[in-house]
């Protein structure tokens, strides 16, 4: 029972990818050749490349670990080397005591920096990677908002005379609204792609960057959904005036 509910608390990034699949056999099939089409199997491309990145990111780097914990054994010796040397301190010679217990202590601390260096170097590394596949979320979700830019249901309806500089494919209002109604699903899935990479790498700066694609991709969706809902008041416009 536990492992049927556990299933439901984590994203499954075969599921995403699936998902992302059969948006694109949906666009193919209604637009084929259209650019959004294109942009889409890019983003089917970019979930399968996310499952290899976040499994790599999730996996420990075993030799900075290593040499992390060879560093720490290190300033254990230091350590008890130190306390060894102070029992042995001669008050009479008090300056040259202090001076051996200052170098002693420069290098404690040399080495316990070195150690929280390499501990997060790993986490930067990671995060680094990580940040990367972030940046090609976001472009490729204003990429998708650039195809939807130009679809505006009161001009592409419009009865004046049409420009020679904006060409439009031809659709009708139920078309319309797949293809917007298809540029909101990309987004969404771009949203969860992002949400994988912050999945089993808890890090803040990166789960910064994963909320600003998810308040990005909800921007764009909000302004889409805008445009169907004015799209559906064209149409009973339209069905009104015929009848």
């Amino acid at each position: 029972m536990d492992d049927t509910f556990a299933k439901f608390r984590r994203l499954d990034p075969e599921k995403i990818v699936e998902t992302a699949e059969t948006l694109l056999k949906r666009i193919e099939e209604r637009f084929p050749g259209c650019g959004l089409a294109k942009v889409v199997a890019e983003l089917v491309e970019v979930t399968r490349e996310t499952m290899a990145r976040t499994e790599s990111i999730q996996k420990p780097n075993l030799l900075l670990r290593c040499v992390a914990v060879v560093l720490s054994l290190v300033i254990i010796g230091t350590l008890l080397l130190l306390l060894k040397h102070i029992r042995q301190f001669n008050f009479d010679d008090f300056v040259n005591s202090m001076q051996g217990l200052d170098s002693t202590i420069g290098s404690v601390v040399f080495i316990g920096a070195a150690i929280i260096f390499l501990v997060s170097w790993e986490n930067r590394i990671k995060r680094r990677r990580a940040l990367k596949a972030i940046h090609e979320l976001r472009a490729l979700a204003h990429i998708i908002d650039m195809h939807q830019l130009t679809k505006d249901p009161e001009t592409y309806f419009s009865r004046g005379p049409k420009t020679a500089i904006l060409h439009k494919r031809d659709m009708t209002p139920f078309e319309l609204n797949r293809y917007l109604d298809y540029c909101s699903d990309a987004l969404a899935v771009i949203s969860k792609i992002a949400a994988l990479y912050v999945q089993g790498f808890e890090d803040p700066v990166l789960l910064d960057a994963v909320d600003d694609v998810e308040d990005l991709t909800a921007g764009f969706s909000r302004k889409i959904w805008q445009k169907i809902t004015i799209l559906e008041h064209i149409r009973r416009s339209i069905e009104e005036e015929r009848q």
